[in-house]
């Protein structure tokens, strides 16, 4: 498969006719920078977000972040409260699902990352929608966790749904590569596994990926295609991320090296305690997507040869996660990380 490489933005580049978009996952970080750029491009947009409740926003400040979009409540995990309460019987043109698993336990993955999606499919389809643009993730390509085999199973579904695709598989987010800044802030070392050379990726900013997303509706090199992303610049390793902080902070460099063999007794000890408490399984989980991410790249996997090639992972938009580190270093708000960062 030949993949298509993105040097630059396309929100300008592909605008096109307007378009009625439903959006399911609009409140997440993803989500809130996709809704930007879809309505910057003109289009109606209709976000479908959870009844309000405690810890989740409040409709006026809903309101308020996706100013110029309609506001729907309801529950994406039934079918129902998605036909009558999500798309009330209209005709929309294209879904956009940022929709992710918050932690990527079993129960939780199976739940949103597939049947949660699997709703939004048949909704869409009742709704006249011919065009489905899926955010997924790179790290389906070596499936070994509960949420990836759910995100491959609707992948699968959706393929086969015979409508317009666009899923969209993003490297690392900036996000899940900012959590060590505090501790190296307060003089401790920064974390490594093994040598900090196992992994690379080549991480992606939120508003770039936004853009990105959007700019499948009216690019049809993205129709039909699964599209590999990843942001500007060379792919870069654990350690060289944490020198750049050390840089940045005018610090000494101090790592801190975990032997990759720990996580795997940590992952065994879990396993054990979850077959008679149910918690524990969940918790074994959660250690094994922290193995996973310390131990594989996020960039595109050769089959062939058998190892991630970065030269062939695509790129687009215009900040790099070093960037972000130097605005965060003068004081930028970090983003919210997720139930399941590795640090």
């Amino acid at each position: 498969m030949t993949l298509p490489h993105a040097d630059k933005s396309v929100s300008d580049t592909f605008a096109g006719p307007r378009k009625r978009v439903f959006v399911l996952g609009a409140t997440g970080t993803i989500g809130r920078a996709t809704v930007s750029v879809l309505l910057n491009q003109g289009h109606e947009v209709v976000c479908f977000v959870r009844q309000p409740s405690s810890g989740v926003l409040l409709p006026e400040q809903t309101a308020k972040l996706f100013e110029g979009a309609s506001i729907r409540y309801g529950d994406v995990s039934n079918l129902a409260s998605l036909i009558y309460q999500g798309f009330k019987g209209e005709q929309f043109d294209v879904l956009v699902s940022c929709l992710a698993s918050r932690t990527g336990a079993p129960k939780d993955a199976w739940a949103i990352d597939h049947q949660a999606q699997m709703n939004g499919l048949e909704a869409a389809k009742r709704a006249g929608v011919s065009h489905f643009v899926l955010l997924s993730a790179i790290c389906v390509q070596k499936p070994l966790l509960a949420f990836q085999h759910a995100k491959l199973a609707f992948e699968k579904a959706l393929m086969e749904s015979g409508m317009t695709y666009s899923i969209v598989r993003p490297t690392a987010f900036f996000k899940s590569l900012s959590g060590q800044l505090e501790r190296v802030k307060k003089g401790k070392p920064f974390l490594l596994f093994g040598d900090g050379t196992l992994t690379a990726c080549k991480p992606i900013s939120d508003s770039d990926l936004g853009d990105y997303i959007a700019g499948c509706i009216h690019d049809q090199t993205r129709h039909n295609r699964i599209l590999p992303i990843g942001g500007p610049g060379a792919a870069i390793t654990p350690r060289e991320q944490g020198e750049k902080l050390f840089e940045l902070l005018g610090q000494e460099v101090r790592f801190k090296h975990i032997p990759v063999a720990m996580m795997d007794v940590i992952i065994n000890v879990l396993s054990f305690l979850g077959r008679v408490i149910p918690s524990m399984a969940d918790k074994a989980e959660l250690a094994r997507i922290g193995r996973y991410y310390a131990t594989e790249s996020m960039l595109v996997w050769d089959a062939q040869s058998g190892t991630y090639d970065a030269v062939a992972t695509p790129s687009t938009g215009t900040q790099t996660l070093f960037d972000f580190y130097a605005d965060l270093v003068q004081g930028g708000q970090a983003p919210e990380r997720g139930d399941h960062a590795v640090f």
